[in-house]
């Protein structure tokens, strides 16, 4: 069986995608991701005259990720390219499309371990004292209180909805990326942050978009966008005198970190995060072990 022409492939690239979302429950982030790497790895082939996709081969595939190298492409980002690439040949010999998989046999490339950027908990403090008492200020005091009181991500963050929350029992629903809905609890000073721009700040953003349903607003009275967010975390860190450039995902790391350092196990951490493998949140056992390596160093008189 054969896939051929730009528009035959396109439409088995939708065919997967709806796949996925269909048998995988992906969300839509995750969806444009994987048709953004296997769009890409189809106008790579297209580029060097092959327009079947049934015709790439195992050396094509490798050409391709050393392409991505070529270009400064980070480990990770080739990674998720080649699992992209993989899963859609796993689909067209699912359909019986193709004959055969040219990512079968092709190993995933190392890589190297970053450390973790994480922010100390008086830098935090910090932070969340930064954000002044105009309404702008109480939303993104809101803003930072929530994201380290949580840890979500910042796509969750942007995509709450004021339903989303619920005060009495201080909780924030999260969908994720697998639409699997979690429960994060939120502390004290979250909860007060959030109520009062709820309450006191969200209905004058909305101006006459009465009908808006998302949690945090721009001034347009619109759902609070990703660019959006950096910009305002970006902001207050430096306001804070933060040394790191920082990014929704420091908070994130930072909450994983401090709550390790005061003593939660791993297992509700991995819960609390939403990570499907406990691998990704033993990550942030590295860091605290250095900081645990850095307190000692700096403090025991015969530590040197």
């Amino acid at each position: 069986m054969h896939v051929y022409g730009m528009g035959e492939r396109m439409m088995h690239i939708e065919k997967f995608t709806e796949y996925l979302a269909r048998e995988k429950k992906m969300a839509k982030n995750s969806l444009d991701a994987y048709r953004r790497d296997v769009k890409e790895f189809a106008d790579f082939e297209a580029a060097r005259g092959i327009s079947n996709l049934t015709e790439s081969s195992s050396t094509e595939v490798v050409a391709f990720l050393h392409n991505l190298r070529h270009e400064g492409k980070s480990g990770a980002t080739i990674n998720r390219k080649l699992a992209s690439v993989r899963a859609f040949y796993n689909y067209l010999s699912m359909e019986k499309l193709a004959d055969s998989n040219p990512t079968a046999g092709i190993r995933t490339p190392r890589i190297e371990k970053k450390e973790i950027e994480f922010i100390t908990i008086e830098e935090m403090d910090r932070l969340l004292e930064a954000p002044d008492d105009s309404s702008k200020g109480r939303r993104d005091r809101a803003i930072l209180e929530v994201l380290y009181a949580t840890g979500i991500k910042v796509s969750e963050l942007i995509e709450a909805n004021v339903d989303d929350i619920n005060f009495r029992m201080g909780f924030i629903t999260c969908s994720g990326d697998s639409n699997k809905a979690r429960i994060v609890p939120m502390g004290r000073p979250a909860r007060a942050a959030l109520e009062d721009y709820v309450y006191e700040v969200r209905d004058k953003m909305l101006k006459d978009n009465k009908k808006e349903k998302a949690l945090f607003l721009n001034y347009s009275g619109r759902r609070i966008t990703r660019q959006g967010l950096w910009k305002i975390i970006k902001e207050y860190g430096e306001k804070a005198g933060i040394s790191l450039s920082l990014t929704p995902n420091t908070i994130r790391n930072s909450f994983a970190v401090h709550m390790l350092q005061n003593g939660a196990d791993l297992k509700s951490l991995q819960e609390l995060m939403g990570h499907e493998d406990i691998t990704a949140t033993q990550m942030y056992l590295a860091a605290t072990k250095n900081r645990i390596k850095d307190v000692y160093d700096n403090t025991h008189p015969r530590a040197r």
